[in-house]
């Protein structure tokens, strides 16, 4: 009889997993003809706005199909897409729900930046190379297929069934809202930015316009749908993302494997950036922003009257400029300057504080960039200034390493995709899956990062700011933050520290960098936009169902239906996404630094008491409380009277103590040790935990216990 009953399963299973074979087979290659068609228009002389608007367009119409077809009511579906996703697909799916705008669109611009170790305050891409992919390695170790074993649906399940009550399960539910929450509106601040580029409207209308996009797929059909446009969405981010590298190898070295000779453009890099340290124009130009932000320094000496004195001169030039009948454009000029004078004291102390603190920034050579392939700043064997440095930069490098492999380890929308496979078996290849997909990208980052350095190092360095690419006007007008060029030393030629260019616009500017047709940067921002899709799903997703499933179904009404979880559901993370969009509206920060806070929360509420329900039975309710309580407010109070936007927004106006000199970045280094210490200690201290739960912790461990 097993015989029998075996071979018909095994037979469905077959067919399925061929099916799906042949539909992402299909797909991957309307996809490429899809691109090489809207490349012939180009030529054909296609306006590039209907080329954006047909990557927008033409991508987010195939998720909702995605979407629609997908849509269900019934709870296993909706929640964990059936138990049935085979572990490559899953391993697929996850690799998109992990590729976030951050490894998208903010990994290579860090390595560009930051290099590959960093500053003392600023931690290079390499930390998160190893961090995020390191992470896999403890999931698939000590959690996936624990949790697999364990069922149900959501995280919070786990922690309310493992530590016996309401209130950890609560604990569960809050701090998968907050780190889902801080992670999704840096998905969609980077959906906006994609969308403006891609259309070229208003970065608040994009981020809406995209949010349509994020809401049909999870809206619709829950994990079933957000799984399999998932997969959709990785092929075509991981072939945006490879194209343009490929093709700026081949470019530059007439090799189309950019992994394996990026080494010998680095080579190159590091000596043109010896030359930039010596040539007396950027010298220049770190003396004039030096000049500056000291003349910005005695206005806020005593601001009223500095500002009494701009709002004269101006006054006086545009009564001159009138007098003597001058060029109409230079009066509008003039009013234009008068006009855009601070309004009030405190405006102008606002405004001339961050224009010092930018010039200062910027009064370093290399535009305030370390030597790409450097190992630490500092020397540890030089000064006391420049130990100390070394010692900084070393820290932070380790620290963020790791909160990011424990943060990995602990993502709820991560941890959730091990409910969705049909075997605790596939949990753990799937796993494996994923680090694969995942890895494919991020050995692809750190040369996207050097290729790029060595064009502007060596092509854009030294042209003429009447000959600078259309590029750069286009994206200093998206957002001067991102990009803006000023010639402060007047001689008319780009200098490197003349020229700021922001983390997340250096992928998406890759292609236009290369001098690549139009049609490849709009491939590139789909690619983006795919990536911030996906992962804002899964998000969207689990503060979802941690409201529904776990508040509304498990706490308040447990005699709800199916269809009414659902329904709730579908209502509650409609609101959630237009909060998230109202707040990434603001620009609250960049997309790194959020994504990585949501690091920090999730490794501090859910790491300890994860690993420590699975393998100490002695772990119990109120030391998990109390740990995952603890763990969490150390690490909001660290990130909150450290990091200068949450300052602003919290009022605090002490003195930043950082504590061994980490930065905000990597609080959760503080918070897990804590929550470790506390479970164990409260847990000793109080009654032991039930029979159920402490079998309950054997059962998931050793299956054959139950």
């Amino acid at each position: 009889m097993p015989k029998t009953t075996r071979e018909p399963v095994v037979a469905r299973d077959g067919a399925f997993r061929r099916r799906l074979n042949l539909i992402y087979g299909l797909y991957a290659l309307a996809f490429v003809a899809f691109v090489l068609t809207l490349g012939l228009l180009e030529r054909m002389g296609l306006p590039r706005n209907w080329i954006g608007a047909f990557f927008l367009g033409g991508t987010v119409i195939v998720y909702a199909i995605i979407g629609i077809f997908s849509r269900t009511t019934d709870a296993t579906e909706y929640y964990v897409a059936g138990r049935r996703v085979p572990a490559f697909y899953n391993g697929m799916a996850t690799g998109a729900d992990w590729m976030s705008a951050a490894s998208f669109i903010g990994l290579a611009g860090t390595l560009y930046l930051h290099g590959f170790s960093g500053t003392e305050s600023e931690p290079g891409g390499l930390a998160f190379v190893l961090g995020w992919t390191g992470g896999f390695c403890l999931v698939a170790l000590l959690l996936a297929p624990y949790l697999r074993r364990f069922g149900q649906f959501t995280i919070p399940d786990f922690l309310g069934e493992r530590y016996g009550g309401a209130l950890p399960r609560m604990l569960g539910v809050i701090a998968a809202i907050l780190c889902s929450f801080t992670y999704v509106v840096a998905q969609i601040y980077g959906v906006g930015l994609v969308t403006t580029h891609l259309t070229g409207v208003a970065f608040e209308i994009g981020i809406f316009l995209g949010l349509g996009g994020i809401l049909v797929c999870s809206f619709l059909g829950g994990m079933r749908a957000v799984t399999w446009t998932q997969v959709g969405q990785y092929i075509v981010l991981i072939i945006a993302y490879s194209v343009p590298v490929v093709w700026l190898s081949v470019k530059q070295t007439g090799v189309p494997m950019p992994h394996f000779v990026y080494g010998l453009q680095l080579e190159k890099v590091t000596a043109r950036e010896a030359e930039l340290l010596a040539d007396p124009r950027e010298r220049a130009v770190v003396e004039a922003f030096s000049a500056r932000a000291r003349e910005t320094a005695q206005k806020l000496v005593n601001v009223p009257a500095a500002l009494a004195s701009e709002r004269a001169g101006a006054l006086r030039t545009v009564a001159e400029l009138k007098a003597a009948d001058a060029p109409l454009a230079q009066i509008q000029a003039a009013e234009k300057a008068l006009h855009q004078l601070p309004r009030s004291t405190e405006a102008a102390r606002e405004r001339w504080t961050q224009q010092r603190a930018d010039d200062e920034a910027r009064a370093h050579p290399l535009a305030g960039m370390p030597r790409h392939g450097a190992a630490f700043v500092g020397d540890p064997g030089g000064n006391p200034a420049g130990q100390r440095l070394f010692d900084e930069a070393r820290r932070n490098f380790l620290a963020l390493v790791l909160c990011l492999t424990i943060g990995t380890a602990a993502l709820p929308h991560i941890l959730a995709r091990s409910y969705t496979t049909p075997s605790v078996r596939e949990a753990r290849e799937s796993v494996s899956w994923t680090v694969l997909f995942v890895v494919l990208l991020y050995v692809t980052a750190p040369a996207l990062a050097v290729l790029v350095k060595y064009e502007v190092f060596n092509v854009l360095v030294g042209t003429p700011f009447d000959q600078l690419p259309a590029w750069i006007a286009h994206w200093s007008q998206a957002d001067p933050a991102l990009m803006s060029v000023v010639d402060i030393n007047r001689d008319g030629i780009l200098q490197l520290g003349e020229m700021r260019i922001g983390s997340d616009v250096v992928v998406l500017a890759t292609p236009e960098i290369a001098g690549l047709p139009y049609v490849v940067s709009a491939m590139v921002a789909a690619g983006a936009l795919a990536a911030a899709l996906s992962t804002a799903d899964g998000l969207l997703l689990t503060i979802g169902n941690a409201l529904s499933h776990d508040t509304y179904y498990r706490l308040v009404d447990p005699n709800a239906s199916a269809g009414r979880r659902v329904t709730a559901s579908k209502v509650l993370l409609l609101a959630v996404a237009l909060a998230a969009a109202s707040v990434a509206a603001q620009r609250p920060a960049n997309i790194l630094f959020l994504v990585s806070a949501a690091f920090s929360f999730a490794a501090a509420a859910f790491f300890p008491a994860l690993v420590l329900g699975v393998f100490w039975r002695r772990a119990n309710k109120w030391g998990a409380v109390c740990g995952m309580s603890a763990g969490l407010a150390l690490t909001c109070y660290y990130m909150g009277t450290t990091q200068p936007w949450l300052r602003d927004v919290l009022g605090v106006s002490a003195p930043i103590q950082l504590w061994w000199g980490i930065q905000p970045i990597s609080a959760g280094v503080f918070g897990v040790p804590l929550g470790f210490a506390v479970i164990v200690l409260v847990s000793l201290l109080t009654p032991p935990p039930a029979p159920a739960e402490q079998d309950l912790a054997e059962r998931v461990r050793y299956p054959r216990l139950g």
